[in-house]
């Protein structure tokens, strides 16, 4: 029997800090970019971080949904070599908007491929969200990097510029396997790549791992962990190929050229690379990723799925400040037209029920170490979880709920049980 998916990216706020390409409707975003009085008066208390999405790539790979553009797809008036200041333009309205804000804990680069900027274009944007915010003395300060977009003199000039984490797409060691992927990099540079970044003086390394590539063997994914252990790295996130409607490789699956993914093979590989990262000292903190310590934790991951504020800068970028949630525009060019006449980018926003909120808690909160508390959970939900216990899939621990090894390949499920 199938097994229900439980180990993918996570669902909605907490997307792996990346922009999906098609935005949701919603209700009309006030041109200053006004937010509610409600909002504001509790910003900050979950926690404060920035997103900023660049969405350049030198390819587009097969797999990929996000709002990413290549050279030939951003159109005129649009370049990387403008983006920055474009961004500092946003940065300065959210100042506006959000008034005196508490100092910013996390800030995330992500994109498409945000070192394909220049690393002066990168401690530009960090530098004004300095400007006009603050940051927390123990701020986490994270991009994004592809292992052929950078240069040791790059990661210096990161670090310099107040970057302490990066986070590599490795996705495999394996060339045919990347290859089908459409990814671009020899596999032979990541652990170069790695000893730059530990040079640079770089103590929070993460790398990201896809796992059930069509034609991927057990034995191509245990090289590619091997490969990723034998760099030490201090996190590691492991998601299963998602075929995404609109890509080439859905493309190429529907045509019969290669096989949709088996969700059995899934599950398989999930174990194996649990157990691989227990044995080499990563512990698993939320479904999808492992770290050594918990000060190794993605601290700007977590603030997503624990229901904390962030702004989102660039095309496509979600925000959410106090349960008010909004997108802005999608096309890069669009984007620098709204910031260029001086309004806001935001194309659109939601203003979430507090039970929205609450559903949302366990969608997110389920799938983390440290699970949910019980009391989050309506009268059903409650009463459905003795029988997930006796199923193996959950364990109550003082007064909250978690998920066991078991339920972790069955999270979908369970919060389906639990949402009744």
């Amino acid at each position: 029997m199938t097994r229900l998916r439980g180990f993918g990216r996570p669902c909605r706020s907490g997307q792996n800090c990346r922009v999906p390409s098609a935005l949701p409707d919603g209700d009309v975003a006030p041109a200053d970019g006004a937010l509610p009085e409600t909002a504001l008066s509790t910003l900050g208390q979950g926690g404060f971080g920035f997103y900023v999405h660049v969405p350049f790539c030198t390819v587009r790979c097969g797999y990929c949904d996000f709002n990413t553009y290549t050279a030939t797809e951003l159109g005129p008036g649009v370049s990387r070599q403008t983006y920055a200041d474009q961004a500092i333009a946003e940065i300065r309205l959210s100042r506006r908007v959000l008034g005196e804000a508490r100092p910013v804990d996390t800030v995330f680069f992500g994109g498409g491929t945000p070192t394909l900027l220049p690393p002066r274009d990168l401690t530009a944007i960090l530098g004004a969200i300095r400007d006009e915010f603050g940051l927390a003395p123990d701020a986490e300060v994270t991009t994004e990097a592809n292992p052929d977009s950078v240069s040791l003199a790059d990661l210096d000039e990161l670090r310099a510029g107040g970057f302490t984490r990066l986070s590599f797409g490795m996705q495999s060691a394996v060339p045919s396997v990347l290859a089908t992927l459409d990814r671009t990099h020899d596999p032979r540079r990541v652990p170069a790549v790695v000893e730059w970044a530990r040079a640079a003086g770089f103590d929070q390394l993460s790398l990201d791992l896809i796992y059930g590539t069509p034609g991927e063997t057990m034995a191509d994914w245990r090289t590619s962990l091997e490969a990723a252990l034998a760099c030490e790295p201090d996190h590691l996130s492991a998601y299963s190929l998602i075929v995404e409607e609109g890509t080439a490789l859905a493309r190429r699956v529907r045509r019969g050229e290669l096989p949709m993914p088996d969700e059995d093979d899934f599950a398989d590989k999930y174990d194996v690379a649990d157990a691989m990262l227990r044995a080499a000292g990563l512990e698993w903190y939320e479904v999808s990723n492992w770290a050594t310590t918990e000060a190794q934790r993605c601290r700007h991951n977590l603030l997503y799925w624990q229901g904390g504020d962030w702004w989102g800068v660039g095309p496509g970028a979600h925000s959410h400040v106090g349960g008010v949630r909004w997108w802005n525009v999608k096309h890069p060019a669009a984007y620098a037209d709204r910031i260029r006449g001086g309004v806001s980018p935001a194309h659109a926003r939601e203003t979430l029920s507090p039970e929205d909120r609450r559903v949302e808690r366990v969608l997110l909160e389920l799938r983390l170490a440290d699970g949910l508390p019980l009391d989050v959970l309506d009268g059903d939900g409650r009463s459905a979880v003795p029988e997930q216990v006796d199923r193996g899939l959950v364990t109550v621990r003082g007064d909250r709920i978690v998920l066991t090894d078991r339920g972790r390949l069955l999270a979908d499920g369970v919060v389906r049980d639990l949402l009744p």
